[in-house]
């Protein structure tokens, strides 16, 4: 069975060297190419390839913020590309397949496919794509670094967290407030409340609220409440989530 392979690369050069290299290994689909993050969100979700070849450094979104906008049941064996050594480390401690740091020789490309064969051979590539996954989900220093991945059309954006206000479910995504925009985030509020820090309380089923941006807290007419944020935007406390009352607000 062919390895389908996604190239992602905003180097037009870059593309074609792995587009020519790949079209000569008989067991190699070529699926696309990119030449962005968010063209590579949308092929990876669209196409879902077994294999991708992935820039670190390209305008609008990095490789690593394109692994963090991908779906755990979609994350694809990984090959990084890159012109900085830097980032070989980093690539390895994602557990990516291999990394290929340009420019690179075809010695080089055909030792780096050996690997990529034997790990789908092995069928390892779902055990790489979590470990992949896990990495990035991790809240490296008390999750004040993580980003969360933002779209809109054509475009993709990170939002620190520290930025964050509030956040509201949109369906199966999640509507992000800072104070300066609101973005949607590919993702549940469910899966954003298991990895925010501690200062992001639930306060209703659809809203997520950092307790630092509160102001006040008032009565509602429903035995619920109103919190009002610093900025004036008044949310919703359900009585259904009062067992975070004392530890957002102290006894209410």
């Amino acid at each position: 069975m062919a390895i389908r392979t996604l190239i992602v690369d905003d180097e037009p050069l870059a593309r074609r060297r792995l587009m020519r290299l790949l079209g000569e290994s008989a067991d190699v689909e070529i699926v696309g190419q990119c030449q962005n993050g968010a063209e590579a969100i949308e092929a990876i979700g669209r196409d879902s390839p077994d294999l991708v070849f992935l820039d670190v450094q390209m305008p609008g979104a990095d490789g690593f913020a394109v692994l963090e906008a991908i779906a755990a049941d979609r994350l694809p064996m990984i090959v990084f590309v890159t012109a900085y050594d830097q980032y070989a480390i980093q690539a390895f401690e994602a557990q990516a397949i291999d990394y290929l740091l340009k420019p690179f020789s075809r010695e080089r490309f055909e030792k780096m496919m050996v690997r990529v064969r034997s790990a789908s051979v092995r069928g390892e590539s779902d055990r790489l794509a979590r470990q992949v996954l896990a990495l990035l989900k991790q809240d490296r220093n008390g999750g004040d670094s993580l980003r969360l991945v933002a779209r809109s059309v054509g475009s993709v954006s990170l939002v620190n967290v520290e930025d964050v206000d509030w956040i509201q479910a949109e369906g199966n995504y999640a509507r992000v407030h800072t104070a300066r925009a609101s973005q949607l985030v590919r993702e549940t509020l469910s899966s954003l409340s298991s990895r925010l820090p501690r200062r992001f309380r639930r306060i209703h089923r659809g809203i997520i609220v950092n307790v630092d941006r509160v102001a006040e807290l008032k009565p509602g007419p429903r035995g619920d409440y109103v919190v009002i944020l610093r900025n004036g935007t008044r949310l919703r406390f359900s009585r259904r989530f009062r067992h975070e009352w004392p530890e957002i607000f102290g006894a209410v």
